[in-house]
């Protein structure tokens, strides 16, 4: 017992050591974002008008938003109000949940290459989304944001710098447990799965896209909390298409993006939000797999 506990301390260190800058990076950056650049890109996203550019827009511009769903979705609700056309919303709401700038940092330590998979499936994943509301829903009536209000905004300290420290705080409350939580699990995993067990399940291969795809459903807790087990998975012979897939299934059905994806889309809408998320997400793995 006390041999394992070795182990797993000795294992529990290497993981955080590798993972843990790339993590404090992007504690930082995201909050740098959320307090100086939140409303630009609020403004940004208030000037794009109805049209095909505009739904490519919307999705970059949700990738870049600093928002989780909660905050999304009261955004996505005003500008609704206003007679924004739904398929921009969907475009922006698509890879808002998908993807931030902080979870991008995380993903730059499993390299360049899966970082500039994930971000381009994302980013076609919203657009996709959008093009697919406005043709099949007419641009309206695919969302119901009654009783969304304003979101409310935090970072209201007038002193700039107490204002990014505070958001700092609130970020690394949010995720850092989480974050432990992954570290922990992936040193245990290290010690009881073999290597080849990963390979055979995450290869390389049309059947490792589909297990990972259905992995992300239920191990997918938090972007920084699945990174580390993601980056010894890739180091034991995970694909890259696998890890796009796992990417894509995760944030789409984490449960605290389900609740309010839920509350605006109705059961009907819904399903079809699950649906086009597990398609996209086997589409895309195996365009990584067998294209890159």
């Amino acid at each position: 017992m006390e041999k394992e506990l070795v182990y797993f301390c000795r294992h529990f260190w290497m993981v955080l050591r590798d993972i843990a800058p790339f993590w404090a990076l992007g504690i930082a950056a995201g909050s740098f974002v959320s307090v100086f650049a939140k409303e630009r890109i609020n403004a940004l996203f208030a000037r794009i008008s109805d049209g095909p550019l505009a739904i490519f827009a919307a999705s970059a511009l949700g990738i870049a938003s600093p928002l989780c769903m909660y905050g999304t979705a009261p955004l996505a609700a005003s500008f609704s109000g206003k007679g924004m056309d739904d398929g921009v919303l969907a475009s922006f709401m698509m890879s808002s949940v998908l993807l931030n700038p902080q979870l991008m940092i995380y993903t730059a330590a499993l390299g360049m290459e899966t970082l500039a998979a994930r971000t381009v499936s994302v980013f076609v994943c919203g657009a996709a989304a959008g093009f697919l509301v406005k043709r099949c829903f007419g641009g309206r009536g695919f969302f119901n944001f009654k009783g969304f209000g304003s979101a409310e905004n935090r970072d209201t300290d007038p002193n700039m710098t107490m204002r990014l420290l505070k958001n700092i705080g609130r970020n690394i409350r949010a995720t850092g447990p989480s974050f432990l939580a992954g570290v922990a699990l992936t040193a245990a995993l290290i010690r009881l799965i073999p290597s080849r067990a990963i390979a055979g399940a995450f290869g390389e291969s049309g059947f490792g896209v589909a297990a990972a795809a259905v992995a992300g459903v239920p191990l997918y807790f938090c972007g920084g909390g699945t990174i580390p087990l993601l980056a010894e998975w890739m180091s034991r012979g995970m694909g890259l298409g696998p890890a796009v897939a796992f990417m894509l299934t995760g944030p789409a059905t984490k449960l605290t993006n389900l609740g309010a994806l839920k509350t605006v889309l109705g059961a009907a809408h819904f399903a079809l939000y699950i649906a086009f998320s597990m398609i996209f997400a086997l589409a895309a793995g195996y365009a990584a797999a067998f294209l890159i």
